[in-house]
């Protein structure tokens, strides 16, 4: 059995650092963005319509991250 390996070293220049670092500042702006408009919006229910989701207000927060970032 033969296996081939290809590594490549990508030394990118200071231009494409910056592309990388403004694409990397727009999704965690987009993502904290998801995280407030969701607590926004779970926090202007009321306690009746949060109890019919099976919710309580204590658990918002990590629910509006868990939307956002997916992980908990």
């Amino acid at each position: 059995m033969a296996t081939a390996s290809d590594i490549r070293a990508h030394n990118g220049g200071i231009a494409d650092r910056i592309a990388a670092f403004f694409t990397e500042v727009g999704v965690r702006y987009a993502r904290y963005k998801a995280y407030r408009e969701t607590l926004n919006e779970l926090a202007s229910l009321g306690d009746r319509e949060l109890r019919d989701l099976g919710l309580c207000r204590s658990q918002l927060r990590s629910v509006a991250y868990e939307h956002a970032y997916g992980e908990n």
